[in-house]
């Protein structure tokens, strides 16, 4: 009898307290989830460049300092404090700060943004140097170079500056032409405009004429009228601008104009500077995008030197990152490449001959992250452990080797030191929320620097699980799924499913959460619900194959791998196949439309953000790289323009879209509105004003909310 009296009283303690455990609220879900749930994190953590010390921010009694320490130090020590700050900063004539700014950290001096200007802070003396000037930072697309020169562009014209000598470089500038601006709609790994020369002393800046393309109206509703504030937005088989390259001397003062051949209508992609600063090399990809040439130009003249490789597919080329010069051996660079069906690293030389593939394998090379101080080797991340993981390995060029320096299925995130000897590694598994570690490459050793812990422990969680399923064809398709919280088998739980299915985007890992950046999901399972995520074919790590399934007819192969995801939960027992939701955004959205109009009575509800209904209203680079243009792939085109098959939705869709997209424009949603009046069906509608793509901020608690009630409303 003490025995059962025992075993009750532990009972009711485990009871009591799983009672006392808390729910996250929406705000702890969306916001907090990046702040005060966020795992333990040491902001600003850096090597000291020039040095294998590292440094990073830590608040100690309510008190913020950076802290400095090595691989081989004890304990780590005081490097900067706010006082000591402000006292440089006093002694420079600049106003004091109430909180330390970030950072970099160099060997000889601290780079530092200050009331609008950036500074450079000797670490040996008082005396500072002004890099960005008050005025030149009010400007755009501002840019230093190596030799002190900075870029800008203002009232749509290029300007160089130095010391107060100002050149205005182009004169001609306006919405119809623009300089140094990123270019073909920021595809191709595209980020910028601008491109100094490794003495910093010329600059490389495209010019785009867009005039050909008409003015797409974005409404401003903050003023009184409201008024129309264009883009210029370039649709599928459109007229698409035309993008040239210059060159400009800051020493001579003269610019000088790339002589690239070939149709208006082509790609300036993945610009790069010889190492002697003689040549600028061009991935020229043509509208098409099956056929790419690495093209070498005379940065003096401007004029073609030869083609150094040409790269084909039946499908698309699609080159994301600039070739990469040898340290020691400026005859020779690596390029980036999924020739053999997935990205590798390939050693050329600039003749343009072969060296020989450094990586290979079926997974993917992610970023390489630098050379050692000697020039010998060379550290890349890749997925080689798994598609869910994220390592880093070190190939070195005299023995033809790489060794990996993390090889975990965990997601790795690293900095390297400059000397190449260590590397900070941040990684985080479904169990581990973060840890950050010192490695020592040479011996494989480890400092530890910071174990978070459990920012949910006082939460009532359900299980997440990790998992594939098959796909029609054979492939692995990687599942999450969150169980409710107080789990119990033998009931019915209502399901949403969350996919986004395209290319360029991975939305599972095996990293804490499963890889999804707020814990939305985990609120969800807390009020009952399964939450399922897949990552369909077209998604991203996945090799050249896996992503081209799309090709043509965007949607065919995410939807039957959708299918396959349905007939897994259905066999599941406590699935309530009966109230299944289903949620996408972009992307995402268009699939989540298109399986809700051609797979009906499945999902009894689901919500569409920032959704693409018809892609011939998609802007031409990402369109044509996938399904061709509307002229070449009419049937593809038809399949999959969703506005004329919004009279066959059955169930309840909740469509979003922020009021200022520039990326998926408004008409995409609103076309497919006045279809279903047209045809008689039920749609609801939000809107989020003053939001681009995507609702970000402290409305994006608001929208998960919206997209919250609406699933409670709907699945009973």
């Amino acid at each position: 009898m003490k025995r059962i009296y025992c075993f009750l009283l532990v009972l009711v303690a485990a009871n009591a307290s799983f009672a006392q455990l808390k729910q996250l609220s929406m705000e702890d879900a969306m916001l907090n989830a990046r702040t005060t749930l966020a795992p333990e994190n040491l902001r600003q953590l850096q090597f000291i460049k020039g040095t294998d010390d590292y440094v990073y921010l830590k608040k100690a009694d309510g008190t913020e300092k950076y802290m400095r320490g090595s691989f081989s130090s004890k304990e780590d020590v005081d490097y900067l404090t706010l006082a000591q700050l402000n006292e440089r900063l006093r002694a420079a004539s600049i106003d004091t700060l109430k909180s330390l700014p970030p950072i970099q950290f160099n060997a000889g001096n601290w780079v530092v943004n200050i009331k609008g200007q950036k500074l450079s802070f000797s670490t040996a003396s008082k005396e500072y140097t002004t890099i960005i000037d008050k005025e030149s930072a009010t400007k755009e697309n501002v840019e230093e170079s190596s030799d002190g020169y900075i870029a800008y562009v203002d009232s749509f014209n290029l300007y160089v500056t130095k010391k107060g000598d100002t050149k205005k470089v182009t004169d001609d500038g306006s919405r119809d032409i623009v300089y140094a601006s990123t270019v073909h709609q920021s595809e191709f790994g595209i980020t910028k405009g601008t491109f100094w020369s490794n003495n910093g002393k010329l600059l490389a800046f495209y010019r785009m004429d867009q005039s050909m393309v008409p003015d797409y109206p974005i409404i401003d509703w903050t003023t009184r009228p409201a008024k129309v504030d264009p883009i210029r937005y370039p649709m599928a088989g459109d007229k698409s601008h035309h993008v040239t390259l210059g060159i400009y001397n800051a020493v001579t003062k003269t610019t000088t104009w790339i002589k690239t051949t070939g149709p208006a209508e082509q790609y300036l992609t993945n610009i790069a500077w010889s190492p002697d600063d003689k040549y600028v090399y061009i991935a020229v990809l043509n509208r098409g995008q099956n056929d790419m040439w690495l093209n070498q130009y005379d940065a003096t003249t401007g004029a073609f030197v030869k083609t150094l490789f040409e790269e084909t597919d039946n499908r698309y080329v699609e080159p994301l990152v600039p070739m990469l010069f040898l340290k020691n051996k400026p005859g020779q660079f690596i390029w980036q490449s999924r020739r053999d069906g997935w990205n590798h690293l390939y050693l050329y030389n600039t003749d343009g001959t072969l060296v020989q593939q450094i990586t290979r394998g079926e997974w993917e090379v992610l970023e390489v992250k630098g050379f050692d101080a000697t020039g010998e080797v060379i550290y890349y991340t890749s997925t080689k452990e798994s598609p869910l993981s994220k390592n880093i390995s070190a190939y070195n060029f005299k023995t033809g080797k790489s060794r990996d320096i993390t090889d975990t299925k965990e997601v790795h995130s690293v900095l390297v030191s400059t000397s190449g000897n260590y590397v900070l590694d941040t990684y985080s598994s479904p169990e581990n929320p973060r840890t950050i570690q010192v490695i020592n490459v040479k011996s494989g050793k480890t400092k530890l620097l910071l174990q978070s812990k459990n920012p949910l422990q006082e939460y009532s969680l359900g299980k997440m699980d990790l998992f594939t399923i098959k796909s029609s064809d054979g492939a692995d398709l990687y599942c999450r799924l969150f169980k409710p919280a107080g789990f119990d088998a033998a009931k019915k739980y209502p399901v949403i499913v969350y996919w986004y299915g395209g290319p360029h985007a991975q939305l599972i890992l095996n990293s804490w959460n499963g890889g999804a950046g707020d814990y939305w999901f985990q609120y969800m399972a807390e009020r009952g619900y399964v939450v399922f995520t897949v990552d369909t074919r077209g998604s991203s790590y996945r090799g050249k194959v896996f992503e081209q399934s799309i090709f043509r007819r965007a949607g065919d192969a995410q939807m039957d791998d959708m299918m396959q995801a349905v007939n897994y939960l259905n066999n599941q027992s406590y699935v309530d196949k009966n109230n299944m939701g289903l949620f996408g955004w972009s992307y995402g959205g268009f699939m989540t439309t298109d399986f809700m109009l051609n797979h009906p009575d499945i999902f009894k509800a689901a919500v569409a953000g920032g959704p693409v209904m018809n892609w011939q209203y998609y802007e031409i680079m990402y369109t044509e790289r996938y399904m061709d243009t509307p002229e070449e792939n009419p049937g593809g085109y038809e399949a999959t323009n969703l506005v004329k098959q919004a009279g066959k939705l059955k169930g309840k869709l909740l469509l979003i879209h922020g009021l200022q997209d520039p990326v998926v424009v408004q008409q995409h949603s609103v076309m497919f509105v006045r279809a279903a009046i047209d045809k008689g069906v039920q749609v609801d509608y939000m809107i989020y004003p003053g939001h681009e793509h995507n609702v970000i901020g402290k409305d994006r608690a608001h929208l998960y909310q919206k997209v919250t009630d609406y699933f409670m409303q709907n699945l009973k």
